[in-house]
């Protein structure tokens, strides 16, 4: 599952998903709403809290298959890691294990890491990003989202104010973070679970990933290197990303367990 405005077409999802196949694996690439194909036939937009969307996946897939395992990048790793603390009950038993690759899982401290000067070309990019997927959202569906909000925002944390917290449910961009973030979460988590955060994360202060408690089935591996989502290094992944090989090395372990 993708980050931020990616989609199935992320360079990670598609070099995890190819080493992922070659390994034995059936590979399905999810798009977060309104992202990739999705844009232009769901109306709803996505955020970090959707976890039922998740759920639905994993629903469905558990009709057809015996073992599934989960691998989220950066957005989605927490969407993921929220989704199996929330929905523990309901997650299929076919569900192995799960990999979260830079977790967001204080979506707050993550939004003032990246409104700081060192971050201005992150911010720069997620904001032209979100502000050209909100009018094109807004074209097609004028019923539902109001023109012009998209202007005011200067960083996400305003954007998430203006317009994730108006059309997802939120008090404000706090209340959003707040209801939405996987930290506190994490001691409840039942499945086998790796988390992979590069102490050199730009977007994710490495103290707001440590500070919170781990279940017994969670693994934590703080990388020297990695940056958000780079990982490059020797590896058979494609693309030099070696965090697929990683991930897959653990969802192996878990699906042969």
């Amino acid at each position: 599952i993708h980050g931020l405005e990616g989609c199935d077409r992320s360079a990670y999802l598609l070099s995890t998903g190819e080493l992922a196949y070659r390994m034995g694996w059936n590979v399905v690439r999810m798009n977060m709403r309104g992202c990739g194909d999705g844009l232009t036939i769901c109306a709803r937009l996505y955020h970090s809290g959707v976890s039922t969307d998740l759920l639905a996946v994993l629903e469905w897939l558990a009709q057809n298959t015996d073992r599934i395992a989960v691998c989220g990048f950066s957005l989605s790793a927490n969407l993921t890691l929220l989704a199996l603390a929330r929905h523990k009950d309901r997650i299929p038993r076919n569900v192995c294990g799960a990999v979260a690759v830079c977790p967001p899982i204080d979506l707050a401290a993550c939004a003032d890491a990246l409104a700081r000067r060192r971050n201005r070309l992150y911010q720069y990019y997620y904001m032209g990003k979100l502000k050209r997927s909100y009018r094109i959202r807004q074209a097609l569906r004028p019923d539902l989202y109001a023109p012009g909000l998209e202007g005011p925002p200067r960083n996400v944390r305003e954007y998430d104010d203006a317009i994730v917290a108006r059309y997802g449910g939120f008090r404000d961009a706090d209340d959003y973070y707040a209801r939405s973030s996987a930290g506190p979460l994490l001691r409840q988590l039942e499945h086998p679970v790796l988390m992979i955060s590069p102490v050199n994360d730009p977007m994710i202060p490495i103290e707001s990933v440590k500070r919170w408690p781990l279940s017994s089935s969670v693994t934590a591996e703080f990388t020297k290197s990695g940056g958000h989502v780079g990982f490059v290094g020797r590896t058979r992944a494609p693309g030099s990303f070696w965090a697929a090989e990683r991930a897959i090395e653990f969802l192996d372990a878990q699906a042969n367990d």
